[in-house]
């Protein structure tokens, strides 16, 4: 599926103006989501130093490069504008201040008394500007003892209790694999922005008539420990401290990943009461489908080691394509382990919409993931490439009412780039 670039038709947040001051993954992927949708993000980036070096998010040169950009920032930056602005000079701040008076959210990911510094404190931008709703995100929030404690992803993972679940037991707990605290802390941060949006419309009156703003404070740690199920009623309740458990579900039986006869793996959830009958009987143990003690999930958790090596004895002897052919055919959910590879080549993958081709300006054509949720009337939408650094400096600043003189001295200056 190719989706070309557009003009923003239509889209649920058109019309919303939101000015992004982080960097990386958190803030950045909060409002890449709202720009999806509609949103004219204002993405400031520092500029080059005054060797024309460095400069712009450091996402730009994470992971992959292809010509002198990351591919992973024509995911994180799609749909945003870059403004290079040196938050660092008061000059730059002031730029910032005139922006804030206008729009209507701002995200940033600075460690907390970062924005204070800088004169851009929350509650004067909000005494500004009444309206603007401000996203804070952190590592461990504004307030608390650990508040000035510097917090990447993984440490809230950690701390949220996420890490300590995964891996193998008795060995070293491992991470996910991809930077899963900081998407948690943007989606939560998008969640807070759509109801101070909603709690917005609600205010308005005649001292407020665009309604009141107010202040977002999302921790990464928090954002994951908000995820963690039954965790911590387990622990009040029982005492009980929940640790790996590897491919497994505790708790919840059958429910794992089981060896097949190529080598491959299998992911069977047989574990609501008429699916394991189902199960029981694809595998040719209608013993255990009829089992009365197995009647129920606290009956299969007490045996779920005897169950596991019944449905594995049966996996063993069977590819896995061979196995998922019959689990489908008897409506047992089931799945394999997929690569990137697996799914840039898969038909539904395709069919939802979700490899989207995006043209780069050398010609070439980069596969992109597809929009998240999908809205029927109003989905979201390819309207531009992520940005070079500066791209739109002069037409930010051009709208804020600076002439091209003003905008010429604060580049000679190196305010902005």
């Amino acid at each position: 599926m190719t989706t070309p670039d557009i003009p923003a038709s239509h889209g649920p947040l058109l019309g919303l103006k939101v000015l992004e001051l982080g960097q990386l993954i958190a803030g950045p992927f909060a409002a890449k989501t709202l720009a999806d949708f509609g949103a004219d993000v204002i993405k400031i980036e520092p500029p080059p130093k005054p060797d024309g070096q460095g400069g712009g998010d450091p996402l730009r040169q994470w992971r992959l490069v292809k010509d002198g950009t990351s591919v992973w920032w024509q995911v994180q930056s799609r749909n945003k504008r870059s403004l290079a602005l040196d938050l660092r000079l008061a000059e730059g701040q002031a730029l910032v201040r005139q922006l804030a008076q206008d729009a209507d959210v701002l995200i940033e990911n600075f460690r907390p008394g970062a924005m204070e510094g800088w004169g851009l404190a929350p509650d004067d931008l909000l005494a500004a500007n009444p309206k603007l709703i401000v996203l804070r995100v952190s590592g461990y929030g504004q307030t608390g003892p650990y508040r000035d404690r510097p917090g990447f992803g993984v440490v809230g993972e950690a701390m949220g209790g996420l890490r300590h679940l995964t891996g193998e037991p008795g060995r070293v707990p491992v991470r996910t694999g991809i930077s899963i605290g900081d998407t948690l802390a943007a989606l939560h941060g998008v969640i807070g922005i759509l109801l101070a949006l909603q709690a917005r419309h609600k205010t308005v009156s005649a001292d407020a008539p665009q309604g009141r703003g107010q202040v977002i404070d999302v921790a990464l740690y928090e954002s994951v420990f908000n995820c963690m199920e039954s965790l911590l009623p387990e622990y009040s309740a029982f005492g009980a401290v929940r640790g790996a458990a590897g491919s497994a579900l505790p708790g919840i039986a059958p429910t794992n990943a089981y060896v097949c006869a190529d080598g491959g793996y299998a992911l069977i959830a047989g574990n609501g009461d008429s699916i394991f009958k189902r199960l029981m009987a694809c595998i040719g143990r209608p013993d255990l489908a009829n089992d009365a003690g197995l009647a129920s999930n606290t009956g299969r958790v007490a045996r779920v080691q005897e169950l596991d090596a019944a449905i594995g004895e049966w996996t063993a002897k069977h590819s896995v394509a061979d196995v998922l052919a019959a689990l489908d055919a008897a409506a047992v959910p089931s799945g394999k382990i997929y690569t990137v590879a697996d799914i840039a080549a898969d038909p539904h993958y395709q069919a939802r919409g979700m490899i989207n081709q995006v043209h780069m300006s050398d010609g070439s054509r980069l596969a992109v993931p597809g929009f998240v949720p999908k809205l029927s009337a109003t989905p979201g939408s390819h309207r531009r490439n992520a940005p070079t650094l500066g791209q739109d400096t002069d037409a930010v600043l051009r709208e804020i009412g600076l002439a091209p003189e003003q905008i010429a001295a604060l580049k000679a200056r190196g305010v902005v780039a």
